[in-house]
């Protein structure tokens, strides 16, 4: 833990980086995939290129600004591909161990998405390219979790916590990125008809308040763009697990299309990304404004 004149900053080598200011608003960014750390005992098989197209790449860099407008922002080093942490820390596929899972350990409980080598740990890095070329030892899986998995939970629970003791109300955005569809139909969503550039996932109004959600997708709209709420992605485990609007804790999954800010196949930043990054800070400003007058409002009622 280290502290600047503004920001308590705290760091875990090759883990996470939390950068909270010493003024703390109740608004909290985290990017959970944007990590490009890749720990030397990963031992992956597949091309390195693939792993690179899974992360969200650059997405830490869109709002590094955060804590200059009073918001905290917390940044994983690892990558998704490694140990994911918007999965159930207990969704493990058992394809990929080498042994049965130890019973003096949490029992595992696998759900579709390990069944489609997505899930805590992956076993597929796009359909029917294995990451690995051997199975893994269930010790391994513990030691990831205990090593990157819980610090970065801790860490935003923390986070949460903290500015809803302090304040009654917390606003956490869970930021990403998403792909290009290749086709409409491979984007699986229900109203195909024109490509989002953002989606807003909130577990179909369950994880934030409607009204945080529409303004965040009308700010998006007055600058141009095309914004999707929960078509296709609802959010994960990240705003459903520390998420409870009726108490005043509001998650919001934001997905970023990469298209509008980076070359996909060669994972550079293209053109547009400077003006992308300008709108994510104005974006930042607006979350703490309407965190401050909400805060406002609740403190003169």
């Amino acid at each position: 833990m280290r502290k600047t004149s503004n920001n308590i900053i705290k760091e875990i080598d090759g883990v996470l980086t939390c950068t909270t200011p010493a003024k703390a608003l109740p608004v909290i960014f985290d990017s959970p995939h944007s990590g490009t750390a890749y720990p030397a005992e990963f031992d992956y098989s597949c091309d390195f290129n693939d792993l690179q197209r899974a992360e969200d790449k650059f997405v830490d860099e869109l709002f590094a600004c955060a804590p200059h407008h009073g918001a905290s922002l917390l940044c994983a080093h690892f990558p998704r591909s490694f140990i994911d942490v918007n999965r159930a820390s207990d969704d493990i596929d058992e394809e990929l161990l080498n042994a049965p899972w130890p019973k003096d350990a949490p029992p595992i409980n696998p759900t579709n998405r390990s069944y489609a080598g997505i899930g805590l740990i992956r076993r597929l890095i796009s359909p029917g390219v294995p990451v690995y070329d051997r199975d893994l030892l269930p010790i391994e899986i513990i030691e990831r979790i205990a090593k990157y998995y819980t610090p970065y939970h801790e860490t935003l629970k923390g986070l949460i916590d903290t500015a809803h003791y302090n304040f009654g109300k917390s606003w956490h955005i869970n930021c990403h990125s998403m792909p290009t569809p290749k086709s409409i139909a491979t984007f699986g969503r229900i109203n195909p008809a024109q490509e989002p550039d953002f989606v807003l996932g909130d577990r179909n109004g369950t994880s934030c308040d409607l009204d945080f959600t529409h303004a965040i997708r009308d700010f998006l709209k007055e600058k141009g763009y095309k914004v999707a709420i929960n078509d296709p992605y609802k959010g994960v485990e990240l705003v459903d697990r520390y998420s409870a609007p009726a108490k005043g804790r509001h998650s919001l999954q934001i997905e970023i299309s990469r298209a509008l800010y980076m070359d996909e196949e060669n994972c550079t930043k293209n053109n547009n990304f400077n003006g992308l990054k300008d709108d994510m800070t104005t974006l930042i400003q607006f979350c703490a404004a309407y965190a401050q007058s909400n805060l406002t409002q609740q403190a003169a009622d």
